[in-house]
């Protein structure tokens, strides 16, 4: 099936992406063929010692790799602020992929307080591109990547027990996350668009994917390396991250995943939102919610 895959990535020379998580998984393997294609790749990670160890694997393959390392830790919006502040410094930012996120863990708390993975999934990534998106825009152009999921589908939206101080299901705090990543890319786009901001935003999901993001699920723990087999590998996964941050004809509001069965492996192309993920009123809500909790307020009006 046609599609885009990393053969498809563009020369990159002289533009600069900050991946989140870039350390494994999804993230490794899409900045390992952004920096072999030109790119220079900062590693936005919360452990030097590993990320160094992954730009090392990358350097070996690409010797002339322009790779870079900044702490972060989205489980800290304190962290994300500095790392935004050292960020803002760099020459240029051309793409920020927002890649890092946690899965299913057991009951945990970010550093102020939020629920793990609504915390490090929306919240940290809604406020380091808030932070980033006046340095994104300096040089006329430039892209924010959303990182979602299939599982998206599945959220309901249940953001008013952001502590989750009421109860807890990490199944369904992880499918509200996601949800929460779609629908700020999309409200994202839809500001920006209107503000006559020269970023765009634009979504991606990895389909089914063998990567480390399971290991706190007992039963995908287990399944994670047969999927890598009769699904995607990482390296494929990557392809919708890829797409979404490099094809020259990808527009803002676009959301991209895999084209093969039920949208779980594949080449990338055009994925399917739920009609949830698109409604501006959830959006809206979600926006001013998370101005809230972070306060951090990207300072993009709504739309009508």
């Amino acid at each position: 099936m046609p599609g885009f895959t990393a053969a498809d990535v563009p020369d990159l020379s002289g533009k600069t992406f900050v991946v989140t998580g870039a350390n494994t998984g999804l993230g490794f393997e899409a900045s390992r063929v952004l920096a072999a294609k030109g790119g220079e790749v900062v590693f936005a990670c919360r452990n030097e010692d590993r990320a160094r160890q992954a730009m090392a694997k990358i350097s070996a393959e690409t010797p002339h790799a322009k790779l870079d390392f900044v702490e972060l830790d989205q489980a800290d919006l304190e962290s994300v602020k500095r790392a935004a502040d050292v960020l803002s410094g760099r020459e240029r930012i051309d793409v920020l992929v927002n890649n890092a996120g946690v899965m299913m863990p057991p009951l945990t708390r970010t550093a102020q307080g939020f629920e793990l993975q609504f915390g490090v999934n929306h919240l940290g990534t809604f406020a380091l591109t808030s932070l980033l998106l006046p340095k994104i825009a300096e040089n006329g152009g430039g892209r924010v990547v959303v990182t979602a999921s299939l599982a998206h589908r599945s959220g309901e939206a249940m953001w008013s027990d952001p502590k989750a101080e009421e109860g807890y299901s990490r199944i369904q705090r992880y499918y509200d996350s996601k949800l929460a990543n779609t629908l700020f890319f999309v409200e994202l786009d839809r500001r920006l668009r209107a503000q006559g901001s020269p970023v765009s935003a634009i979504g991606c999901h990895p389909g089914i994917a063998s990567t480390e993001l399971a290991r706190n699920y007992g039963v995908a723990r287990v399944l994670m390396p047969i999927v890598g087999k009769v699904l995607n590998t990482a390296e494929q996964g990557a392809w919708p991250t890829l797409q979404a941050a490099t094809d020259p004809a990808a527009t803002g509001g676009d959301y991209f995943g895999p084209r093969g069965l039920r949208e779980m492996s594949g080449t990338s192309g055009p994925a399917f939102l739920t009609r949830l993920a698109r409604d501006p009123g959830a959006a809206q809500w979600l926006w001013t919610r998370s101005v809230a909790l972070t306060g951090i307020d990207p300072g993009l009006a709504p739309v009508d």
